[in-house]
């Protein structure tokens, strides 16, 4: 019978193995990495529940985030994810496991911090994806009971697209009509801030993400609903960043020949200040004491 090899034991859930088919992969199932140690053989057959990263890409993503995140949020994502296999009986793309966690870990850091992200996609996103946004609300749901949080129904609709992405498997590596052009516009960011984005980093991975969910509402025909305090707020608190966000929607209306409305570049513009912050973090740790 098939069996891995113990490689790296990241936490109780996640380990790093070698697979007889796969070469290096991640493995996350619960209990995994219990007692185990390196060189230490796992039966495939005896594990339940597995979800094993193949794509190298996804892998050092993956790698990168578990330190990041509570364990017992890698525990919870895992049920959640094979309730939506198990739900939607298709295959999903295996990003979701990095882009899901990522998002989420990070709302629930927003709650603590009272920070309120409003989602003008939320009645659309309920309209269009009904599935999906059911799916959605049982993973808040339990997220909340897990946790021990309470993350505001506007995170439904952010989680029910990411569900999306992940069961049309519409990955930018498979969409050729905006593959350029998303490479194109995080180029343009990269020009702008003097800054080359590592591309198996999160931050590249946040990036991407958001971008492919812009030309993904695009390409449906979903209105957004105007949000003209954060708007005001980013364009007063982000100038800099506000005006690349612009730059970069007039360039996708241009590519893509349908008109961007005025509340993605808000959004944008909080991914792009996530950026020039990190390139500032960067400069000061290089800066000798």
């Amino acid at each position: 019978m098939s069996s891995i090899t113990v490689a790296k034991v990241l936490n109780n859930n996640v380990i790093i193995a070698q697979h007889p088919q796969y070469a290096e992969v991640v493995v996350i199932g619960k209990g995994i990495g219990f007692n185990r140690k390196v060189r230490d053989l796992i039966n495939l057959s005896s594990v339940e529940k597995m979800f094993i990263l193949r794509n190298q890409e996804e892998q050092e993503q993956y790698k990168q985030l578990v330190p990041q995140v509570d364990e017992k949020l890698i525990e919870v994502m895992q049920e959640i994810v094979l309730h939506i296999l198990q739900s939607s009986r298709q295959p999903l793309n295996e990003h979701i496991h990095i882009a899901l966690t990522d998002h989420i870990s990070f709302a629930i850091r927003r709650n603590e911090q009272n920070i309120a992200i409003h989602n003008p996609f939320l009645y659309e996103t309920k309209e269009i994806y009904p599935e999906e946004y059911s799916l959605a609300e049982y993973a808040v749901g339990r997220i909340n009971e897990a946790m021990g949080v309470r993350l505001p129904p506007d995170e439904i609709g952010f989680v029910a697209l990411h569900i999306v992405s992940a069961l049309s498997n519409r990955h930018i590596s498979e969409v050729k009509e905006h593959s350029l052009l998303i490479g194109d516009l995080v180029n343009l960011v990269e020009d702008h801030l003097e800054y080359r984005i590592p591309r198996d980093s999160l931050d590249y991975s946040r990036l991407v993400t958001h971008l492919r969910f812009v030309l993904e509402r695009l390409r449906r025909g979903e209105t957004v609903r105007e949000t003209s305090s954060l708007d005001g707020l980013m364009k007063r608190e982000y100038p800099e960043m506000y005006m690349l966000a612009w730059k970069l929607t007039k360039v996708i209306e241009k590519r893509v020949r349908i008109p961007v409305y005025a509340a993605e570049v808000s959004y944008l513009t909080i991914h792009l200040q996530r950026l020039a912050q990190k390139k500032e973090d960067e400069a000061d740790m290089q800066q000798p004491d």
